[in-house]
């Protein structure tokens, strides 16, 4: 399956690999502790990332080099909702690295891009959205430029995300 986006010559969208796994937990660690409402545990992770780097329960979008470090991923899987014998492609993650958010190229933007590439190849309708209390509105503002306009709002009572780790950081006295 060929699901490589150019984004400039040496900037491209692959499809990650088993190769990639240190790197894509690095994000996605990275992901869980900037947007995270609870607590990420490393071995789920593990369990929801290898197989998409197998391409057995969905695929990863990567931007960087086979073997390099990787400067943004969208974890997208293939599955059912609770209600539905029919299958769809689900947007479980998507995250650029702090380093590269302002970097010429439009990372994001082509994360989505690839997401929604990739459920028009495989057929299937895309459900993706922005599940963050931080820069909320530039996010939906991206969304909706490449995917046109939103099928609704989320709301998360009792919790901001990517607060879990800093409260509990503050707890044991580890935080600023």
């Amino acid at each position: 399956m060929s699901l490589t986006l150019s984004i400039y010559d040496d900037l491209k969208i692959r499809l990650g690999t088993t190769a990639d796994m240190d790197e894509v937990m690095q994000l996605a660690s990275a992901a869980a502790k900037e947007n995270g409402l609870l607590e990420a545990k490393p071995e789920l992770l593990v369990r929801a990332i290898w197989p998409k780097l197998n391409l057995q329960t969905g695929l990863i979008g990567c931007i960087g080099k086979p073997g390099g470090k990787i400067e943004g991923m969208v974890v997208l899987q293939i599955g059912k909702l609770f209600y539905s014998d029919e299958t769809c492609l689900e947007e479980l993650v998507l995250y650029v690295h702090p380093d590269y958010r302002n970097a010429k190229g439009g990372r994001a933007h082509k994360l989505v891009e690839f997401s929604k590439s990739s459920a028009e190849r495989l057929g299937l309708p895309l459900l993706i959205g922005v599940l963050s209390s931080a820069h909320t509105e530039q996010k939906r503002k991206l969304y909706e430029r490449v995917l046109g306009p939103a099928s609704g709002n989320y709301w998360i009572y009792g919790r901001k995300t990517g607060t879990f780790l800093r409260e509990h950081a503050n707890e044991a006295g580890t935080c600023p």
